[in-house]
């Protein structure tokens, strides 16, 4: 798989989930969607269904990241399959509260 870099953008082979990347880590990540590796936008469609263990959906809109919080995604466009990478399942990123405006 391809360096991950900021801004580019990766699409699922088993949904329609899309997503950009907005943080990523030195090295090479094997970032996947329903259980499948993900390729750059336009190299591919959806080609099957998600893993069983990897179909519990995207969300349009939000972010996604890893327990190390050094891999964040944006997705771009919802899809039936779970973020993941290395084998592990993202997760979703929790917004930051505001401030109180007393």
């Amino acid at each position: 798989m391809p360096e991950l870099t900021p801004g580019s953008r990766w699409a699922s082979q088993v949904c329609t989930t899309e997503v950009i990347i907005v943080r990523a880590p030195d090295g090479d990540v094997d970032l996947e969607c329903g259980g499948s590796p993900v390729v750059p936008v336009g190299e591919g469609g959806p080609n099957g269904p998600p893993d069983a263990e990897a179909a519990g959906g995207s969300l349009l809109g939000k972010r996604y990241v890893d327990g190390d919080d050094t891999l964040e995604l944006l997705c771009t466009k919802p899809g039936d399959g779970s973020l993941g990478a290395g084998g592990t399942l993202l997760d979703l990123k929790d917004a930051k509260p505001l401030p109180a405006s007393d």
